[in-house]
């Protein structure tokens, strides 16, 4: 039986006396990709950074490629890019680049890096600049080109499609679909149901602590009776519609 990329079980973090998620169960399997959705202050960052262990959970088990999540040979194997990404101030991108390629044991090539500019429609210019001087779109791009650059296997990303132009954001999805081809596995969060339904192979929808669905969107479609994922979210979360 294939080890699945991502194996949560009983996940709970507890903060401040306040449950934030609670008895989480999910498996994304590898070469999958799968998005996580909810409305703000779900819980879908802090799942995130519970399975990085840049927060720890209260109680239950993570594992990454079937080793336990704390452990540095279990996030070897994957690639992060944070929510409301930006790259440290004192570097240009070129500098960011060669010491995110170094940090993932990778040589700094210089036509892979043109090609994922390509990817991002980034103007290879753009890598000269001091990171504080870039917009937030820019910045984003920059983070994302990272992430491509690294050549891991799971991708982990929070909110990717932020701050992206429609150019962009279009280059992104193609490219992500070709990497599934690829056997690589990707776990991201977003608020934007479009790139859910064309991107994902499952949706999770986390609501108030719990995990409220798991499947494609188009059996998403059919549990809720909705025309839409739009439509089916909002009738999982109690919104209406």
């Amino acid at each position: 039986m294939p080890v699945p990329a991502i194996r949560i079980q009983g996940l709970t973090k507890q903060r401040g006396g306040k449950t934030v998620l609670s008895g989480l169960d999910l498996v994304v399997p590898e070469g999958d990709c799968m998005g996580l959705v909810g409305v703000n202050g779900a819980g879908k960052t802090t799942l995130l950074k519970c399975l990085l262990d840049l927060d720890a959970a209260t109680s239950g088990e993570i594992a990454v490629f079937n080793r336990k999540h704390s452990l540095a040979a279990a996030r070897a194997r994957l690639a992060y890019l944070p929510e409301q990404f930006r790259p440290p101030a004192c570097l240009n991108g070129w500098e960011f680049l060669r010491y995110t390629g170094g940090l993932h044991g990778n040589e700094f090539n210089l036509n892979r890096i043109r090609q994922v500019m390509d990817i991002l429609d980034l103007e290879i210019a753009e890598l000269d600049k001091l990171a504080i001087r870039l917009s937030k779109g820019t910045a984003q791009k920059l983070g994302l080109a990272a992430c491509l650059l690294s050549g891991k296997k799971l991708l982990v990303m929070d909110e990717p499609m932020s701050g992206l132009d429609p150019r962009a954001r279009v280059c992104l999805q193609t490219h992500l679909l070709e990497l599934k081809r690829q056997g690589v596995t990707c776990f991201f969060t977003t608020h934007l149901l479009a790139d859910a339904e064309k991107l994902c192979d499952s949706i999770a929808i986390l609501h108030r602590g719990g995990i409220r669905y798991i499947g494609s969107p188009a059996a998403c479609y059919r549990h809720f009776n909705a025309v839409d994922l739009e439509q089916a979210f909002l009738r999982c979360v109690g919104g209406g519609r």
